[in-house]
């Protein structure tokens, strides 16, 4: 039995020993142990776009551009981009990794100053998403229920954050569809606020908008017009603008003054600019303060978080100031009028990066979609279309020619949708397709 032990026990020391090492080496990396691990020295996996296996790549691969993001052939939305090289370099190029709970972290500070900059706005904040950076702006702007938001009853807070102003800010949300199909009128806010000192009413207090919604942008001159308007009634204002930076690449305003006409902006880094994660919140000091709070509440105040706002940074400076927006604009009206070229319309404009096909003008079954995509190489479930700066041309090739077969499917039907395709609710969860 002893001798049974006696070498396990040995074996096991010397595992301890090593794996302690290589914690140490990880803890205080030298520049070549820095390299090791982070893969620069070694090849490193990438997931493919095909269903093959992942393939090794070199990291100077990627650097020189020799290999395609995996998103190169993925039209499902702008969240699928994958850091660049420049992104991944910018967290390798952090000298000291601060404590960010106690505002310490060089690099996130300094990317709440940029985007002050930017913006105009007094302060800013970091958040982990999109969803957070609305929840805790709409908190810090409500304080004692009852109380009501008036928005777009398609916005992303009313239908895909979980809820959110319900439970955390106990909040009465009144939704309104816009008569124009577009966005929301100064008419149809005013309509639709509650502002009565009646005791069966929730009060408004907050009024949030969305540019762009399904890729539309909302005209500056309306959002003037709310904004006075909620500023003589005493109706804070909050813009998610997540894809803010789609409506400035697009011509339809600038960046400061657009956002001097609201109380709060929540911006997104991971959508149309592609870092991996993060958003930000800007506006008055003091209401900042209570952004940070209200983080801290709901898990969002990290420690060492530069490696997410390095390369958020390098996502504005690339993808925004860089110009990387505008050929994704470019590319939608591309295929914008290929649509229309076989016949098909449109059922938003195309201001921006996203393209909204009208399934029935052409007769096209949504359900043929995900099969001649896959057939093409390419990735798009749905009648709506994102074009992101990490698109190929040669996706968008292939996609005119998926354009092409679904209409001839259609045309050999008469023209018309399938009568059998099976109709789904709204909010009910899809059942997964063959595709084979």
């Amino acid at each position: 039995m002893l001798r049974t032990i006696l070498p396990r026990t040995r074996l096991l020391r010397t595992f301890e020993s090593k794996a302690a090492s290589s914690f140490y080496k990880l803890q205080n990396p030298t520049r070549t142990t820095r390299g090791l691990y982070l893969g620069l020295n070694q090849s490193i996996r990438m997931a493919s776009n095909s269903s093959e296996p992942p393939k090794d790549v070199k990291f100077e691969d990627i650097a020189q551009g020799k290999i395609q993001s995996p998103a190169a052939y993925d039209f499902r939305s702008d969240t699928v981009t994958t850091p660049t090289p420049s992104m991944l370099q910018s967290i390798l190029n952090i000298a000291v990794h601060g404590d960010d709970v106690f505002s310490e972290d060089t690099t996130t500070n300094n990317l709440e100053s940029f985007i002050v900059s930017l913006t105009g706005k007094p302060a800013a904040c970091f958040v982990m998403s999109g969803t957070m950076g609305n929840q805790v702006s709409i908190r810090s702007h409500l304080t004692q229920p009852p109380h009501s938001i008036v928005m777009d009853s398609r916005c992303h807070v009313f239908n895909y954050e979980a809820s959110g102003a319900a439970v955390l800010s106990q909040a009465q949300m009144i939704t309104v569809k816009p008569a124009n199909g577009r966005y929301l009128t100064l008419e149809e806010v005013k309509d639709n606020i509650v502002d009565s000192d009646d005791i069966h009413y929730a009060p408004t207090r907050l009024i949030c908008l969305e540019n762009t919604i399904n890729g539309v942008v909302m005209p500056v001159e309306e959002i003037k017009k709310i904004s006075e308007f909620a500023r003589e009634k005493g109706i804070k204002l909050h813009l998610d603008g997540a894809r803010l930076w789609n409506v400035v690449a697009a011509g339809g305003g600038d960046l400061k003054e657009i956002i001097s006409y609201f109380d709060s902006v929540s911006l997104c880094f991971s959508k149309g600019l592609g870092a991996p994660m993060g958003s930000i919140v800007v506006g008055e000091k003091d209401f900042i303060l209570k952004v940070r709070h209200f983080r801290k509440m709901v898990g969002g105040a990290t420690r060492q978080i530069g490696i997410a706002t390095a390369p958020a940074r390098t996502a504005v400076e690339e993808v925004f100031l860089g110009g990387r927006l505008a050929r994704t604009h470019e590319l939608a009206k591309r295929l914008e009028s290929s649509w229309e070229k076989l016949g098909g319309k449109l059922k938003f404009p195309c201001d921006t990066n996203m393209v909204w096909l009208d399934l029935k003008s052409v007769g096209v079954d949504e359900g043929d979609i995900p099969v001649e995509a896959r057939n093409a190489g390419l990735k798009w479930d749905y009648e709506r279309i994102v074009v992101h700066h990490q698109i190929c041309d040669n996706a968008i090739e292939k996609l005119e020619g998926v354009f092409e077969k679904l209409v001839e499917s259609a045309k050999a039907r008469g023209g018309v949708q399938s009568q059998d395709m099976p109709k789904v609710a709204r909010y009910s969860r899809r059942v997964d397709q063959d595709l084979a």
